[in-house]
């Protein structure tokens, strides 16, 4: 009796434990580092849905989302071909060699592109790749299509002549700041290569340096104060990847340049960090510990080089997965980028990267989206895109939310938050992470909240109470707008399947669908009274939901 009577004692404290509120404490007077606004960076393969409608569109979104620069970073912008864009292939054409082999330069397809980033108001960040046709080694076959290994082609291959390879880019860099001024082009980030510690590249570690050394080069020949980087290596997590992130920072460290002989230029470091998600018993399981993982691995090798461990990171792709193009007809584990555990999985991932690079004490400045959208392919077909067919997805929400927040990190603390060194043990596998993030400006401050696990699995929400302390003396009220990513707000998926899952909407339709694409607010905005420097902020929070409270006074 006694054993039972203790067992039934424990269960009613655990489920009286289970309905507790989650207490969030955000202190507005504990600031904790700069808000860098890492979320307003994107990319894609397709470089030619630049220019087509639907990209036209999302870019302008893109740069209204944020009161900062965006930056775009696409493949194949000195690739051979037609311009026109398939599943991951895009290219420009830029350079061929005429019949006495000497070069011919051809922008028109590539100032297309770039005079749409320019009209859009973003900025470019230029990815130096792939190998046009006539400069590559053993070009044959050229270009191999989705659904086959698209990398596999001469397009990925290294260079039959690396100092015509530099002076391809100087020519290209040279073209740029002619048609766009030297002090815009002096902004951008100019990256070589991408991934080429895979199939990406064709070639030796010790030749993507040579690659890298003749690219900089050719760079900085023509605009000596541009900015330039690497190697945008895979995730550092798997040792393997881990090696060659190492190995060509100590070549930057201490080696000289193939292309010059003197010190090899850096001014940012990249890398990539994917997460994993698998299906276990018929659901999808998110793998947010391995792209942790790959950004604290990535980190400490940085931090390994004195010289080196001040520059700025871009995680020049940081995502849930790998394969953007790869949509829920392929693999329909994928669905999960239409709904809402696409953005909560990202919101969680700002907090997590912000909490790394306090870590180590590096300068992350950058966790690229790689994202955009697949021009006139199915609605909601499961692309890893930010829109369809002109209809934003609930991902693109939680990028409008970060571009609300701005000025200093501040203290948060949660009792239903998973520690980040449990995350990057195990992931978010037992209780769900119910966790803030949170920063101060003048006269405002703005609060991001979610409810977070890596199971795509129906669960009860929570109910959390927030309270924000720290608010300047003298300030009696202060304005709450509070927006919502969850099943009915900012949300068009979920208005689309209650349509009926439509392939061609109906004009009335389509004005909805767009309309539900929006950020939404979840109620009114109503003034609180501060009490004591103090507001407290009651809420229901379902799971895979994302808040974020935006307060000013």
């Amino acid at each position: 009796m006694r054993k039972l009577a203790l067992a039934l004692i424990c269960a009613a404290a655990m489920q009286a434990a289970a309905q507790a509120p989650i207490s969030i404490n955000v202190d507005l007077a504990k600031a904790e580092g700069t808000y860098k606004p890492i979320y307003s960076w994107f990319g894609y393969d397709e470089a030619n849905y630049t220019t087509m409608k639907d990209g036209k569109r999302l870019l302008r979104e893109l740069h209204d989302l944020s009161p900062v620069p965006v930056h775009i970073r696409a493949h194949h912008l000195l690739t051979s071909g037609n311009g026109v864009a398939e599943l991951k292939w895009s290219s420009t054409n830029v350079f061929s060699l005429d019949a006495n082999g000497k070069p011919v330069y051809d922008f028109k397809i590539l100032d297309g592109i770039f005079d749409e980033y320019k009209a859009a108001g973003v900025r470019p960040m230029v990815e130096l790749g792939f190998m046009p046709k006539d400069l590559a080694e053993n070009p044959e076959p050229y270009q191999v299509h989705y659904p086959k290994s698209t990398i596999s082609g001469g397009s990925n291959n290294p260079p039959k002549d690396y100092k015509l390879w530099g002076e391809l880019v100087r020519k290209v860099t040279e073209h740029l700041v002619q048609r766009y001024g030297k002090d815009e082009v002096s902004k951008w980030y100019f990256e070589v290569w991408n991934e080429p510690n895979i199939p990406y590249w064709h070639s030796t570690p010790e030749n993507y340096y040579k690659l890298y050394d003749y690219a900089v080069a050719g760079v900085r020949a023509a605009l000596p104060n541009a900015m330039v980087g690497g190697p945008a290596s895979t995730g550092p997590g798997n040792a393997k990847a881990a090696t060659f992130l190492d190995n060509f920072l100590k070549h930057v460290d201490s080696g000289k340049s193939a292309a010059t002989g003197k010190a090899v230029p850096m001014d940012f470091i990249s890398f990539h960090a994917k997460g994993r998600p698998t299906v276990i018993n018929g659901h999808v399981r998110m793998g947010f510990d391995k792209e942790m993982n790959d950004v604290d691995k990535g980190f400490a090798i940085i931090t390994k080089y004195p010289k080196l461990a001040h520059l700025p990171i871009i995680l020049s792709e940081a995502d849930p997965e790998g394969c953007a193009a790869c949509s829920s007809k392929v693999n329909p584990s994928n669905n999960y980028r239409n709904g809402t555990l696409y953005p909560v999985y990202t919101a969680a991932a700002i907090k997590g990267l912000f909490a790394l690079q306090d870590r180590h004490k590096v300068n992350l400045i950058s966790m690229l989206t790689w994202a955009f959208e697949f021009e006139d392919k199915d609605y909601f077909e499961g692309f890893r895109s930010l829109s369809t067919n002109g209809i934003d997805k609930p991902v693109l929400n939680v990028f409008r939310m970060a571009g609300m927040m701005s000025g200093e990190r501040v203290g948060t603390t949660s009792t239903g938050a998973v520690p980040l060194d449990d995350i990057l043990k195990s992931g978010v596998r037992q209780n769900p992470d119910i966790d803030a993030f949170a920063t101060k400006d003048t006269r405002e401050a703005a609060v991001l909240l979610w409810n977070y696990h890596d199971d795509d699995l129906p669960a009860a929400g929570a109910e959390v109470q927030v309270t924000v302390s720290g608010i300047p003396a003298g300030v009696h009220r202060v304005l709450l707008q509070h927006y919502r990513i969850d099943q009915d707000h900012s949300n068009a998926y979920t208005v689309w399947k209650a349509m009926g899952s439509p392939q061609k909407p109906t004009p009335e339709q389509y004005k909805k669908l767009q309309a539900a694409g929006q950020l939404q607010l979840l109620t009114s905005p109503r003034w609180l009274v501060v009490d004591n420097g103090k507001v407290t902020i009651p809420t229901s929070l379902p799971r895979q939901a994302t808040s974020l409270m935006h307060l000013t006074w």
